[in-house]
């Protein structure tokens, strides 16, 4: 389902000669949505769903329906030595009509004010379109006085979203030489961090070097820039899976959707801290927040299919988990839970189809059958095998303590689940919840593995105001006042028959600020900015279309001269408003 104030932004045409560009207008899209997401009242689609469509020929409203979004921007970019060119368009995905295009031609150096003229412009004419919200006077801050630093993080960018160790290692290589050039680049410092972080994480790099070249960077990015939210993120991982430190994991998470309600990353971990705790109605809030913005990414689907598992709602898990491996059949954490799911709901023929010539696959058969025919004894070889070869440290998830947990050794796994604690392990940090571990509960120490110091009573909800911001708050007479100016305004000079007309235009006119102008035609009017406008062009249009005098004029003609600059718009506000084409309206009216 849609909503009027969303907005998705497709991946940009590469038009120049250099294939090598593909980097630079995906990194200035994903640049152009981020800094959308800074509009409180937008909802923006995150590069992870919106780039699903990148390379594919699909009609524009299907895409909207499954973004669930109104407005969809393409555009190209063409970047020719020191000059780049882009192109943009607005489309209402209703009805396929292009509502607002524009062509941008600067020299490379003024990329960033660029990058802010466009988001700029396209937030504005969602708002004229769709309904008011606050735009902030900038959106995007110059990172880097270096372009040439900013195209290698670019690359670098585009290589760390592969999200595969060589990938990382090669995005590394990039911040290094953005770091070259420009000291103070400090995107390019925590972008570095992250990488070795999770380098360190997945065991691709010895974990104390992986986490000192990420405390490393963090040192130096800090006296560059607290402002990005990559500050309080980077904190996130330290105080939440290093040390289980939820109070501190959960106040940085917050800092860090402070400076951008809908930053992804912070999202995902609002909602694998409140997993973690068993707050299952405040992980659900933010599992389907992450896909209201970001509906095709299959992680997001995983972490929602991870909650109704921990709620034990394992057919509902299920149902999410498919859809999930249907969008990355590759998501290796979904293939385990949809095992864990079809142990619990005792499916064994969708079972051993599944797990048909996977890894770990004894491991997940004997899970299966000591959950579900009891009474099992674990091969004594299998424990030795456990024992021997440590494989608690490399599993992914730790079969073996499941295994043992619901068998006669759940002393064993006890011990086990104590030393993965301990180390602050992965996935066992959701070890209260998981269903698994059940049968440990009832013994003595259990309750004494961690002590959480979060709990309910320290969430604080924010209580959403209709208008938070001072520059738009209007009362009640001052609505009333401004109404019989603009209304005035308008019927004495008629701004509405220039084609150009824009929010900004008449909000200097009447003394406001676009923010207060855009709140002003929303409250006294019940209507977005456009359509207050194309209200007086269309009483103009049916006035001189009537007139014998014009009878000469086409239909289009009369629409351009009423202030329409645009056909399709013309055309698609006309059936909207009289609910009929504007040719069956002339031929009725002048019969």
């Amino acid at each position: 389902m849609s909503t009027t104030q969303s907005i998705a932004v497709l991946p940009f045409v590469n038009m120049s000669n250099d294939i090598d560009n593909e980097y630079f207008c995906d990194g200035i899209t994903e640049e152009i949505i981020n800094a959308l997401t800074k509009i409180n009242q937008l909802k923006v689609i995150a590069r992870t769903s919106s780039f699903a469509f990148k390379g594919k020929d699909i009609d524009i409203r299907e895409v909207g329906n499954q973004l669930g979004v109104q407005t969809i921007l393409e555009g190209s970019i063409k970047k020719s030595q020191e000059r780049v060119r882009i192109t943009a368009q607005l489309i209402d995905v209703k009805d396929g009509t292009h509502y607002w295009s524009k062509r941008f031609d600067r020299q490379l150096t003024d990329i960033f004010d660029l990058e802010d003229e466009i988001s700029l412009a396209i937030a504005d004419e969602v708002r004229s379109n769709f309904g008011h919200f606050e735009i902030q006077e900038r959106l995007i801050q110059r990172p880097t006085n270096n372009v040439d630093a900013y195209q290698l993080f670019l690359k670098g960018r585009s290589l760390q979203l592969k999200w595969t160790p060589e990938s990382i290692h090669e995005a590394i290589s990039y911040y290094h030489q953005a770091i070259a050039l420009d000291k103070n680049y400090a995107k390019a410092y925590y972008a570095n961090l992250q990488c070795y972080g999770l380098l360190a994480m997945w065991g691709y790099i010895p974990y104390k070097e992986g986490i000192d070249l990420a405390i490393s960077n963090l040192l130096i990015a800090k006296e560059l820039d607290t402002s990005l939210p990559e500050y309080p993120l980077s904190f996130v991982g330290k105080f939440f899976w290093e040390e289980w430190d939820f109070k501190n994991a959960y106040v940085h998470i917050n800092k860090v959707l402070e400076i951008n309600p809908n930053h992804i990353d912070g999202l995902e971990a609002m909602a694998e801290l409140f997993m973690a705790l068993g707050f299952f109605d405040q992980a659900l809030i933010y599992a389907n927040k992450l896909l209201e913005v970001d509906p095709l990414s299959a992680n997001n689907h995983y972490t929602l299919a991870h909650i109704y598992y921990y709620q034990r709602q394992f057919e509902k898990a299920l149902e999410v988990l498919n859809y999930a491996l249907t969008i990355n059949p590759e998501l290796e954490l979904a293939h385990h839970l949809k095992c864990f799911c079809l142990i619990w709901l005792n499916k064994e023929s969708d079972f051993r189809e599944f797990t048909h010539g996977i890894t770990l696959a004894e491991e997940k058969r004997l899970l299966f059958r000591v959950i579900n025919e009891k009474h099992i004894e674990v091969p004594e070889e299998l424990i030795e095998k456990w024992e021997q070869f440590g494989n608690t440290k490399t599993m992914l998830v730790p079969y073996d303590v499941y295994i043992l947990s619901n068998s006669s050794h759940q002393e064993l796994a006890f011990q086990s689940l104590r030393e993965l604690i301990n180390q602050r392990r992965g996935q066992i940090i959701n070890y209260r919840q998981e269903p698994f571990l059940q049968p440990l509960h009832k013994i003595k120490g259990f309750k004494d593995l961690h002590y959480s110091n979060l709990y309910l009573s320290d969430i604080t909800y924010e209580k959403e105001e209709e208008e938070k911001s001072a520059s738009t708050v209007l009362d009640d007479g001052q609505i009333a006042t401004l109404r019989e100016e603009l209304i005035s305004y308008f019927k004495e000079e008629e701004p509405y028959l220039n084609q150009q007309l824009s929010l900004k235009f008449v909000a200097e006119v009447l003394g406001l600020n676009t923010n207060k102008m855009s709140l002003l035609i929303n409250k006294a009017f019940h209507a977005n900015f456009n359509d207050f406008v194309n209200s007086y062009r269309l009483k103009y249009f049916k006035t001189i279309a009537l007139d014998p005098k014009n009878s000469h004029l086409t239909i289009l003609g009369l629409a351009y001269d009423s202030g329409f600059n645009s056909k399709s718009v013309f055309n698609t506000y006309f059936k909207k408003i009289e609910g009929v084409t504007p040719r069956a309206w002339m031929k009725s009216n002048l019969s």
